[in-house]
């Protein structure tokens, strides 16, 4: 019992340097959380999307649409159950800096996205209104929508100022997804086009595709593809979590950078930790060799120096653990809704604690075998 007296003793003999010590591996642990959960809400879209939908698209570029008429010959695919249009509308709301996620959709493509929660009432509301639109909750709270509330947008690909009315609010069904979106009607942004003439009609951004069976989503890609081999606008399907991911690997160099940065710090910490053991056991060198006069043996010294290590890292890395979900939590709100999900995953707190034990290792095996080697004649030199 009096080895862990001894370990902890020893950590709180230079109060203030354990307390620096201390502190540093809190902000690294602390820094490596919140780095890793940036990059985990980048992914965010792409982990939540489905590999039991499919998304066509021109082969080209998004920027091309498709033809309407795609609709019908999609539907009559193989292994394709449902067919919904979604075109992008890049609107901006009052300030060119309030932009969010807004798209032109037909009315079963709610059906095809069982994760967002909308009750019948509102989607019946919805319906009949012309002009209705559907908001999700994280972009209802960012700006204070609310069920009667009128959105002007201003379009950018569809000049002028387009009025959206909002009946109905689409929850998650969990944290992990994502509701910063607003969905209104295809079929008014068509006949707009129609009167308006702000483009051409009956053109559709993509496709999205419900199959039956998630196991042949690559069959019945290629099989939607062939249809269109050829023609003036062939089509690439692909899963939606593919189609996220290449949005993702646009910012791969980006997500990478802040991999990189996240072990830096934690190497950086762990050089710190290993000077700060080393200055303890070049301090403890006399008693070191006094113990070791009175029987006590290599190991125990050893043991000695691991153990303040690993106490010191298992204390600052359960603090800056603690402090992560509320750090994030609030960087969240700080930037504005910039990440819809924010949140600290399990396995980032599991890498938190492993980086914490890893410096508390490392930084102690020169030390533990510079006291475990100690000489007690030349230890026992330094006294007087």
């Amino acid at each position: 019992m009096y080895l862990p007296r001894l370990i902890a003793r020893n950590a709180l003999r230079h109060k203030l340097r354990t307390a620096l010590t201390v502190l540093g591996l809190v902000i690294a642990v602390l820094a490596y959380g919140l780095l890793q959960t940036v990059v985990d809400a980048w992914y965010a879209g792409a982990a939540a999307a489905s590999n039991a939908r499919l998304v066509t698209r021109n082969s080209i570029s998004l920027v091309f649409p498709l033809p309407l008429s795609y609709e019908n010959r999609i539907r009559g695919v193989e292994g394709v159950t449902q067919v919904a249009r979604s075109s992008w509308f890049a609107g901006t709301y009052r300030d060119p800096k309030n932009f969010f996620a807004q798209f032109a959709v037909s009315d079963n493509y709610i059906d095809l996205y069982p994760e967002l929660i909308l009750p019948p009432e509102q989607r019946a509301d919805y319906r009949r209104d012309r002009r209705g639109a559907l908001v999700g909750r994280q972009l209802a709270d960012q700006y204070g929508f609310k069920i009667g509330d009128v959105i002007p947008l201003k379009g950018t690909i569809y000049p002028g100022t387009w009025d959206f009315v909002v009946r109905g609010i689409m929850e998650g069904r969990d944290e992990s997804t994502i509701t910063r979106q607003m969905l209104f009607h295809y079929e008014y942004l068509n006949e707009s086009i129609r009167k308006k003439a702000v483009g051409k009609p009956d053109q559709v951004g993509v496709f999205i595709l419900g199959i039956d069976n998630p196991d042949n989503a690559a069959a019945v890609s290629r099989r939607v593809d062939d249809v269109f081999r050829n023609s003036l606008a062939e089509t690439m399907t692909e899963t939606e979590q593919a189609f996220q991911l290449g949005f993702v690997a646009m910012s791969n160099q980006i997500i990478a950078a802040i991999r990189v940065v996240s072990y830096v710090v934690i190497v950086i910490v762990m050089a710190v930790m290993a000077n700060a053991m080393a200055m303890s056991a070049r301090e403890r060198t006399t008693e070191y060799a006094t113990l070791k006069a009175l029987g006590f043996g290599p190991g125990f010294l050893s043991m000695l120096v691991f153990g303040e290590s690993m106490l010191i890292c298992i204390v600052g890395g359960a603090i800056g653990m603690l402090l992560t979900p509320p750090a994030a939590s609030f960087f969240k709100q700080a930037v504005g809704g910039v990440f819809p999900v924010f949140t600290v995953s399990q396995e980032t707190a599991v890498m938190q604690a492993a980086c914490a034990l890893v410096v508390g290792a490392a930084a102690a095996i020169v030390p533990a075998v510079q006291a475990a080697r100690v000489r007690i004649v030349e230890g026992l030199r330094a006294i007087g």
